[in-house]
């Protein structure tokens, strides 16, 4: 039995567990590039069709990312993270095997989709404000977002080895099997249901609200409906990045190692970026903070495409983007948390998550769609622009308050 402070486990372990987890759910899915050109090659398919896939992937990890955080909230965290494992290695076995569209869109997209909306950061986010004192949680956002950017550091260079020394398909179920060991981390991430315990400066205690009376609350919320809006384009210039930047390369005539360092320095340079993120959440407004991540990410990427792409020029965009990268996070998690408490947070940041993976679909499959019909990337890159000049507008309206509630007044017996 391990052991726990006051029925819980230390906060050490809890921030070590939920890193562990994060970086292991992130890795193979930010890997997915890696395996676009030596599918289509073997199987003749367009990139159109791999892009399918993984749009579908982030269609369905945003879909059922509330879902599971209702569950989590309700039930514990530690049953749906084991399905959303089980679920996650299971579609990359599958998309291992996958030698037609429909089992590729079955396993890359459906099965490892809602595996994800079980099995990552989401979810880890969710578990820190319920387990964690107030004075942990800014830097533990930061930290388990980080361990996500990390594992994009980590899983491509293995990818790129493994893909060389024995394969595509195998390289898939080493993944598979690596995702496998949330199953006992997920054991220090155990949390019941309980009263709504809200940071410092958060709304006063809602103990009796329902699932339908926390979201109608949420959704009233002026400023909740802009930070989900604005959270749309980190989805679009994420996913189509981490899918297609790859190819680009490649089309681009550099060989394939570029584009596995590129993602890698994206992830390395992005632990530092969520940290200095959750760091500065507490100290900063946090609508600020967002408005400036997205307008760095459209200078960095227009500035990238103008430039010639050379092997320097790769890394060094890795490094600039990789900073702003999912620095998104830990402002968008503690505003949410702000605003609404901690008793449905893992629920109400699914829906934020939403938008996310909304923006991730579309990037991913338009990326595919509009190369085929244009044989370029060039208007896709061009819209991450418009679409974070628009998110970078749109966060500043934001009021950085928590929701008023009426005071809950004991009904006499």
């Amino acid at each position: 039995m391990w052991p726990r402070v006051d029925g819980r486990m230390p906060p050490e372990w809890i921030v070590f567990a939920g890193c562990a987890i994060a970086l292991i759910g992130f890795g193979p899915r930010a890997s997915a590039g890696l395996f676009q050109l030596p599918m289509i090659t073997e199987f003749g398919w367009g990139r159109d069709t791999f892009g399918l896939a993984i749009a579908i992937q982030n269609l369905l990890w945003g879909l059922g990312a509330p879902f599971a955080g209702a569950i989590a909230d309700r039930y514990g965290m530690t049953r749906v993270l084991c399905v959303g494992a089980v679920l996650y290695a299971a579609g990359l076995v599958v998309m291992s095997y996958a030698t037609t569209p429909g089992l590729l869109h079955l396993g890359a997209g459906v099965l490892v989709g809602f595996g994800l909306s079980a099995a990552s950061f989401n979810l880890i986010l969710g578990a820190f404000g319920k387990l964690l004192p107030e004075s942990w949680r800014p830097l533990a956002f930061g930290a388990g977002t980080a361990a996500g950017s990390f594992g994009q550091f980590f899983y491509p260079p293995i990818g790129n080895v493994l893909i060389a020394s024995f394969g595509w398909e195998q390289a898939l179920v080493v993944f598979a099997a690596s995702v496998l060991l949330i199953l006992p981390l997920s054991t220090f991430l155990s949390t019941r249901p309980g009263p709504n315990t809200s940071p410092m400066g958060g709304p006063s205690p809602a103990p009796n609200q329902s699932i339908p009376q926390a979201l109608g609350e949420a959704f009233r919320h002026r400023s909740f409906v802009l930070l989900t809006l604005g959270f749309f384009t980190c989805g679009f210039q994420l996913a189509f990045i981490t899918v297609h930047l790859p190819a680009f390369l490649k089309d681009a005539g550099l060989p394939s190692w570029v584009g596995g360092w590129t993602l890698a320095a994206i992830g390395l340079s992005n632990a530092a970026g969520s940290l200095t993120a959750g760091w500065l959440s507490s100290r900063m407004p946090r609508r600020f903070l967002l408005a400036w991540i997205y307008l760095g990410r459209s200078l960095a990427i227009a500035v990238f495409i103008l430039l010639p792409i050379t092997p320097t020029s790769c890394i060094v965009f890795g490094i600039v983007m990789g900073a702003f990268w999912l620095s998104t996070v830990p402002p968008t998690s503690g505003l949410v948390m702000l605003m609404f408490g901690t008793r449905y947070m893992a629920m109400l940041y699914g829906f934020v998550f939403f938008s996310h993976q909304v923006g991730g679909f579309l990037g991913v499959w338009l990326g595919g769609v509009l190369y085929e019909g244009f044989g370029s990337y060039d208007v896709v890159w061009w819209l991450s622009v418009a679409l974070g000049l628009a998110s970078a507008a749109i966060n500043l309206p934001i009021r950085e308050q928590p929701v008023v509630r009426e005071p809950q007044v004991a009904v006499p017996a």
